[in-house]
């Protein structure tokens, strides 16, 4: 497996159709909640994918909001799940912070998806509040910058 940035419109597409696929259509979120102005391609944010076989199982992206890198839109299409495509997706968005010289990150992490972040380092930081009619909490980490690696071509590995 392997991730690799959104540049291309067409990449844009595949993010927001997993997007569509896990929290729309799975999850019952309203599109006009899981839609917003940072889905473009625009230097105010960094989306990736991540392929198995070339095919996209995976999408999440990075914004800087008051220099932390906020990770938002983790998901991953329900066939690749337990198969590390979210901890890839975790992993790819730290390095592109990393990249960007950003030493903490922070996410709105799904209430029955919190042990998962804790295990890649996350700690709790907020109380339970609702997010699109689920329940989330903020969890945040810093980020060593050992472990990043530079994301410089379309077929980056990790």
């Amino acid at each position: 497996m392997e991730w690799t940035k959104v540049t291309t419109e067409e990449q844009l597409l595949e993010a927001k159709a997993i997007r569509r696929k896990v929290f729309i259509e799975e999850q019952g979120v309203a599109e006009e909640l899981e839609h917003d102005e940072y889905d473009a391609l625009t230097p105010l944010c960094t989306h990736i994918l991540v392929l198995d076989q070339q095919q996209a199982v995976g999408t999440g992206r990075l914004r800087t909001v008051d220099g932390i890198g906020k990770l938002e839109r983790i998901c991953t299409l329900q066939e690749a799940r337990g198969k590390g495509v979210g901890a890839l997706i975790v992993e790819a968005l730290e390095a592109v912070a990393a990249e960007k010289g950003i030493s903490k990150v922070k996410l709105g992490a799904q209430l029955q998806a919190k042990a998962f972040y804790e295990k890649l380092g996350y700690e709790t930081a907020s109380g339970i509040f609702i997010d699109a009619g689920i329940e989330h909490v903020m969890m945040d980490k810093k980020l060593s910058g050992q472990s990043a690696q530079p994301v410089d071509s379309a077929e980056s590995k990790l």
